[in-house]
């Protein structure tokens, strides 16, 4: 069969690999939508956060039809539409990592990393939820916002677009700080009350403005630039929370770190989604969220190198995803 392969830092390519074996604890699942996420590029790179061994088949975010099952599968059956979990293993391995993913014809995961998608909920919508569980987690690790808060999103990617539609739907004030106009037109179709471009206008003088001083209740820093990170404390009000979703790998930024103090911040730094599927997937159907205006290029499997060459071009596209529909 045919699989993207990362076959060393900096190489990518379709070739012939293997079909798996199927265990019988295992599906064999045939993808239909895959997003390609930026941590794919660190693992490009070699500068994942968790050791891999290369060559490595990519694809965390996936959604697809199950075609084989093992004998001591439950619960599973050939047809069933399902979507399955990222940090696996009680997050030693990620999938799509350390594990083989799901970019290829037919790929193999374990069933109780697996949740069936609803039959209202598209195979595009469902290839989100793993990135929209990390945003839905993270509210979750610093106090989940309610109508009585201002909630600030620092980064209009996948993540914080995703983290704007999950505050939202909380029922909090939402405002995210993005300088490109397309994200943050995509976060008030999503539910965010207003934006901030940076480019234009200092954020801490315009939430100020926006909030008549009292700055955000919680901020939720989803950029991983090490400049914004640091500007974290200055936009979040006494006794504000703070969680870092974003992910930097070693850079750094001066802050002023007495703020942590002065104003009583409560910080956290969330990674994954680890527990919260199922909780995840009842508040998406529950919500009504529509995330699809994220998504803003599909290629077909055939053209995978095409679609990551698009996802670099973060000054057009959010989330690009590879199709394998029959």
């Amino acid at each position: 069969m045919k699989a993207v392969v990362f076959e060393k830092p900096g190489e990518i390519v379709i070739r012939e690999v293997d079909e798996p074996e199927l265990g019988p604890n295992d599906l064999l699942v045939a993808p239909r939508h895959v997003g390609i996420c930026h941590s794919d590029f660190d693992l490009l790179a070699g500068s994942y956060i968790i050791p891999v061994t290369f060559p490595v088949v990519p694809g965390h975010e996936w959604s697809g039809e199950v075609v084989a099952v093992g004998s001591e599968v439950r619960g599973f059956r050939p047809g069933d539409r399902v979507i399955g979990e990222c940090n696996v293993n009680g997050g030693v391995d990620h999938f799509g990592f350390s594990i083989d993913g799901a970019l290829a014809e037919v790929f193999k995961v374990r069933w109780d990393w697996v949740h069936k998608l609803a039959d209202e909920v598209s195979y595009q919508q469902g290839a989100l939820i793993e990135p929209f569980s990390c945003a839905y987690y993270a509210l979750g690790q610093i106090g989940r916002p309610n109508a009585s808060d201002t909630v600030v999103v620092l980064g209009g990617g996948t993540i914080g677009l995703s983290a704007v539609a999950a505050a939202a739907a909380m029922g909090a004030r939402v405002i995210l700080v993005e300088p490109m106009e397309h994200r943050r037109s995509i976060a008030l179709s999503l539910g965010a009350d207003s934006t901030i471009d940076p480019s234009s206008a200092d954020p801490q003088e315009a939430l100020a403005d926006l909030t008549g001083g009292r700055l955000a209740d919680v901020v939720v820093e989803a950029s991983g630039n090490p400049k914004v990170m640091a500007s974290a404390f200055d936009l979040a009000a006494h006794r504000g929370r703070i969680v870092f979703i974003g992910i930097n790998i070693g850079d750094s930024a001066p802050a002023k770190l007495g703020q942590i103090q002065s104003k009583g911040l409560r910080i956290v730094g969330s990674i994954g989604s680890p527990d919260i599927w199922p909780e995840t997937i009842r508040f998406i159907a529950a919500s009504g969220i529509d995330l699809s205006p994220i998504v803003t290029a599909t290629f077909p499997f055939e053209k995978a190198l095409d679609a990551y060459e698009a996802a670099q071009q973060r000054d057009e596209h959010i989330k690009v995803h590879i199709t394998n529909l029959p």
